[in-house]
């Protein structure tokens, strides 16, 4: 059985022919002496070193590399966001190449099964380790990786394993592995590669978890172990970035022009110039300069989009905005820019200008386009959210405004006002149908290659921001559907139900079915005219029910709008002329005690003297807003004994929580919260009890004790912690802790 082992080695096609005599030599010598891969002697150790070394370690060495070499190629920089320092893992990405990694695993492995006295035993391990790193198998990564620092023999290769071994708890997510493991290291004496490779692992991490002071500095005692070349270029931009972001412009900018001294690629030294412009570090008038280099036609957007960024800075708004929108108008076949553009005009709109309607149509276009991954996806969202909520309530208050006002005119009046608003939306119909037509047959007279046409004139299925963006909202809304007919529906049907079922065209929203289909009559006949203006006049309050539903739906709007401008928008001086409207036009709402307590604090804020806290006091003296107001009064300061008791009675309470004794935990703390009032953990205690609440009476009772919190602790420091809670409360697989 041996011999047969040993022959089928001779015969193997993969030994080279300058290795063949000695191969002969060594293999004859082998089979007489016995050529087990547990032997220690010399020969049979040869024999096993030569195999695996040439059968198995350097194919998996090369398949490693030819994967590493894709990812490389085919990664696509954001240079929008701070760039990752070591390229992130996607196995999905990797699909092309997956015949490499399972090769390199299958090679790796014949090692450990055939070559057990081979000297190249654990780099194959750590070949094999790194294969399931990139197919993102982590669990098995892990464990090839802890095997080699327990069993390996040389420090070297077990130092390489942890610092792949660090790399894939950060991959999982695990940073506090993934710094134990750092900081075993640290003490380790590494050479000139590993120790290079721990930097970088190392600032990566520091990089995930944000911190980019520790990630620079990490960074910067990397260099000396690099050579020239565009990937040290790429670390020092990165290093640059991360010191814009920490406020450090002067150590940003001595990186940004090190990226021009490490022969970097095209791209990377534009980026460097951006950013160095866009920190105000460099003359802005290079502009005209990248403007006119054909080199960059196809980045005209970005320079378009830094020139943008310095008029905003310097408060030139309507120039900033002129200049992202030929950011926009630039575009061509990469279309990563323009969520980016339309964020930092969102941004403008709502921080600067204002104008909140505005803010969110931009808004809208960015997270259309925006990757979700996207660092600034989850902020860009949040703030949609009160937005979407906010233009909402001012439609609503324009709406039945409008309708009430409507209500009051007489018959030949409203009929006028209700025949001129039906010719006003059928000329707008004509008018885009005719501009419709006009980009249609400009697009049909030009070559298929049409990114000349400004972005914002293109026919649909001509413009590329179009079809990024009708991508992503379809992708968001039905998911990745296979190309095929009848994709909406679940389930298949007969071939006779379809044909049934698709006689009704589908429109489009936003026009209406005639302009879609490619016409729009040039006057209403009598029947059409009517059926839109009874659609119309079924719309306007003239009932007394109808007039109370309406005016409920003002109240509301106002009160939200309110609190919106107050608590979202900061803005208090709108907030108060937003509920004192509300009062003049419904005095006997119910949320007055609210409205009191809002306005009172928004004068404050304002440091203008006002009356609403002695209206409270008078009006609604034992409302939880008086008590908020009794917290700050001498009188009702709890005296130091009063403040210990307190704290004892929620400590028990809270260790009934730990304990998981739910039930009497929330029963003692609703018992408490009237002994607490005026206390100064009478906030924290009601919100251990809305925790209670979620744990043991279900989801809705905790949306209302979330709602009523906010209610009666506005001032609270734990509010922040309380409308996070309520936003993941409002999600349908929400999770409380």
């Amino acid at each position: 059985m041996q011999g047969g082992f040993c022959n089928r080695y001779f015969n193997s096609d993969s030994i080279t022919n300058r290795f063949r005599p000695v191969f002969l030599w060594v293999i004859i010598t082998a089979w007489l002496s016995g050529c087990s891969q547990y032997s220690s002697k010399k020969l049979p150790v040869a024999y096993h070193d030569l195999n695996a070394h040439y059968n198995a370690y350097v194919i998996a060495r090369d398949r490693i590399r030819e994967v590493e070499r894709y990812r490389l190629k085919t990664f696509q920089e954001n240079y929008n966001q701070p760039l990752p320092i070591l390229l992130p893992l996607d196995s999905t990405k990797l699909e092309p190449v997956r015949a490499q990694l399972e090769d390199a695993i299958k090679k790796a492995s014949l090692v450990a099964e055939r070559h057990q006295n081979s000297k190249w035993l654990d780099n194959s391990y750590i070949l094999l380790g790194t294969a399931r790193l990139y197919r993102q198998d982590y669990a098995n990564a892990i464990e090839v990786f802890k095997y080699i620092n327990t069993k390996g023999e040389s420090d070297e290769e077990k130092h390489e394993a942890l610092i792949l071994l660090m790399r894939t708890y950060i991959e999982t997510g695990d940073y506090t592995n993934g710094l134990s493991v750092a900081e075993y290291l640290r003490a380790q004496p590494l050479n000139n590669v590993n120790t290079r490779n721990y930097y970088l692992t190392k600032a990566y991490l520091h990089q995930k978890r944000q911190e980019y002071a520790v990630s620079a500095a990490l960074l910067d005692a990397t260099f000396p172990f690099l050579k020239k070349g565009e990937s040290t270029a790429r670390l020092h931009l990165i290093a640059g970035q991360m010191y814009d972001l920490i406020g450090k412009p002067e150590q940003a900018l001595a990186h940004y022009q090190k990226v021009a001294r490490n022969r970097p690629n095209y791209e990377q030294s534009f980026y460097a110039t951006i950013y160095s412009i866009q920190g105000g570090r460099t003359s802005n008038e290079r502009f005209s300069r990248m403007l006119n280099d054909r080199k960059n036609n196809d980045l005209r957007d970005k320079i378009y989009y830094t020139m943008g960024l310095l008029e905003a800075r310097a408060g030139r708004y309507p120039k900033a905005i002129e200049y992202w929108k030929k950011s926009i108008r630039e575009t061509t076949t990469n279309t990563t820019q323009i969520p980016y553009t339309y964020q930092e005009m969102g941004k403008l709109y709502f921080e600067k200008v204002q104008d909140f309607p505005t803010a969110k149509a931009y808004y809208d276009s960015a997270l259309a386009l925006l990757p979700q991954q996207s660092a600034d996806y989850k902020a860009l969202a949040a703030r949609k959210i009160y937005l979407d909520e906010f233009v909402d309530h001012q439609s609503t208050i324009q709406t039945e405004d409008s309708l009430q006002k409507l209500a009051q005119l007489n018959p030949a009046a409203l009929d006028r006002h209700l025949n001129e608003a039906i010719d006003r939306k059928l000329k707008q119909q004509q008018e885009l149908l005719a501009k419709a037509q006009a980009i249609a047959a400009q697009a049909a007279n030009r070559p298929a290659t049409t990114s000349d046409i400004p972005a914002d004139q293109r026919w649909v299925l001509y413009n590329p921001l179009l079809i990024t963006q009708g991508r992503a909202e379809f992708t968001q809304k039905w998911g990745n559907r296979a190309l095929e007919d009848n994709w909406r529906r679940s389930q298949k049907e007969t071939s006779a139900q379809l044909a049934q079922a698709d006689a009704t065209p589908q429109t489009a929203p936003g026009l209406s079915p005639n302009v879609q289909q490619g016409s729009v009559p040039a006057a209403l006949s009598e029947a059409e005219r009517k059926a839109q203006k009874d659609a119309l006049y079924a719309t306007i309050p003239f009932s007394p029910e109808a007039l109370q539903r309406s005016n409920q739906r003002l109240e509301n709007a106002y009160y939200h709008l309110g609190k919106l401008y107050k608590f979202q928008f900061n803005q208090p001086e709108k907030s108060i002329s937003t509920f004192e409207t509300l009062l003049n036009r419904y005095p006997n709402t119910t949320v007055k005690p609210e409205i009191y307590y809002l306005l009172m604090v928004s004068n404050d804020q304002l440091n203008r003297p006002s009356g609403w806290k002695d209206k409270l006091l008078a009006e609604y003296p034992t409302s939880s807003y008086a008590r908020q107001i009794g917290k700050t009064g001498t009188n009702a300061t709890p005296t130091a004994t009063g403040e210990s008791a307190a704290n004892r009675t929620y400590t028990e309470i809270y260790d009934l929580y730990k304990a998981n004794n739910l039930t009497e935990a929330l029963s003692r703390a609703e018992a408490a919260m009237s002994s607490l009032t005026g206390s100064l953990i009478e906030d924290k205690m009601a919100l251990l009890r809305v925790i209670l609440i979620g744990k043991v009476r279900g989801v809705d009772p905790y949306r209302q004790a979330l709602i009523e919190f906010i209610r009666d602790y506005p001032t609270s420091p734990l509010l922040p912690r309380v409308r996070e809670m309520q936003v993941a409360a409002e999600q349908p697989t929400a999770k409380r802790k």
